[in-house]
């Protein structure tokens, strides 16, 4: 955790109000964006990130420490296993408000800290920041936005992804600053809005290239690969760049059997209206629908299960007698349990069927390419 501004940063000191707080926006945020790229460096084996030449010793243990990394993910035999399945992924949360400052707890136990609902809303944002990025509050954004830092990150970020050749040079600034409301389990499920900030200019290029290690790495590697595109199954650069490479490897997703995993109806519709030709109603989705399509369908009915929470509100609450409030008490629960039960059912049909069964029919596909290369060798 970490923070700018107060009697303690000599950066602020004579400043404005206002020249604090853009101060404090800017420096936060682009602290974050570093923390970030720090780890995309390190992933790489690049050393670029110890540019400083201050804390020299500090520095040449580091870089000590760093041959070792680098020797292991460059290394003939061991860098597939290496730099498929450990890499150093984290999140970050940012928030920005009032805090206090300064030495907290009882007489004799008392430690330095830094306390304010700007502290518990970072955390927030940083348990459900995405893996590889920063999630910073509604607020926050609002003071980045109004400085004109949305604008310049923004059009710094399309200027490195172009020079990458990245998918990402097309990204909009919705998709770069991606507004969502997440809730929190443990506020029993109070919602906050947010923004996700894409923070690797060449993202859909890296997790193709991370993809192309694990699709050597057999079951496990097949899993992780998996576990990608369940995570950014919402991010439409990165599924392009993925069924690029599955149509280039010739790994047969099979989108007719998606798409009949999904929308059961349709598809029955659809074959009679092919005459029961299966051959042909899988030319057809196949043409028509993309991976991010039958992901975005996905989404939609993962949206359309979430059961409303709450229990129904009896007319009278008041207590007049015994039988009468039971009574009461217990159509409620009835009413409040009728209304859920149909919902609730769906929502355990999506989770314990429809979505596993979705994502093992991709797996196995990536199995069955696993397989043949295998075979191939052996030849």
């Amino acid at each position: 955790m970490f923070q700018y501004g107060g009697p303690i940063d000599p950066n602020v000191r004579g400043l404005s109000e206002d020249e604090a707080e853009y101060y404090i926006a800017r420096e936060l945020f682009y602290t974050c964006i570093e923390l970030q790229r720090v780890c995309i460096l390190f992933n790489q084996a690049n050393d670029k990130f110890l540019y400083s030449e201050k804390e020299g010793k500090t520095k040449e243990e580091i870089l000590k420490a760093f041959d070792i990394i680098r020797g292991l993910r460059n290394n003939e035999f061991l860098s597939p296993s290496i730099n498929a399945l450990f890499q150093i992924r984290i999140r970050i949360g940012a928030s920005i408000g009032k805090v206090m400052i300064g030495n907290f707890g009882p007489e004799g136990a008392k430690h330095w800290d830094v306390i304010g609902m700007p502290v518990i809303n970072a955390k927030r944002m940083e348990s459900t920041a995405p893996i590889g990025g920063v999630r910073i509050s509604e607020e926050y954004y609002r003071q980045l936005n109004k400085q004109g830092i949305v604008d310049s990150y923004y059009q710094r970020f399309i200027r490195e992804a172009s020079a990458l050749f990245s998918d990402y040079r097309k990204i909009t600034k919705d998709e770069l600053f991606r507004f969502n409301t997440v809730y929190i389990k443990e506020k029993k499920n109070a919602g906050y809005n947010t923004y996700s900030v894409q923070v690797e200019p060449n993202l859909p290029e890296e997790i193709v290239k991370q993809v192309k290690l694990l699709l050597q790495k057999e079951e496990p590697g097949a899993q992780r690969i998996i576990d990608f595109m369940k995570y950014y199954r919402g991010n439409q650069y990165v599924l392009h760049k993925l069924e690029e490479l599955f149509e280039k490897l010739n790994i047969h997703l099979r989108k007719d059997q998606l798409y009949k995993i999904l929308l059961p109806g349709r598809y029955k519709a659809l074959l009679e209206s092919y005459c029961m030709d299966t051959v042909a109603v899988e030319e057809n989705i196949k043409k028509n629908y993309t991976l991010k399509d039958l992901m975005d369908i996905l989404g939609n009915l993962q949206d359309a299960v979430k059961h409303p929470s709450g229990r129904c509100e009896s007319k009278d609450c008041s207590f007049q007698d015994y039988e009468t409030h039971i009574n009461n008490e217990e159509k409620v629960l009835i009413d409040t349990y009728d209304s859920l039960k149909d919902s609730i059912a769906h929502t355990s049909y999506f989770y314990n069927l429809i979505f596993p069964l979705f994502f093992a029919h991709i797996k196995t596909s990536i199995l069955e390419y696993q397989n043949r290369l295998e075979e191939l060798e052996e030849l």
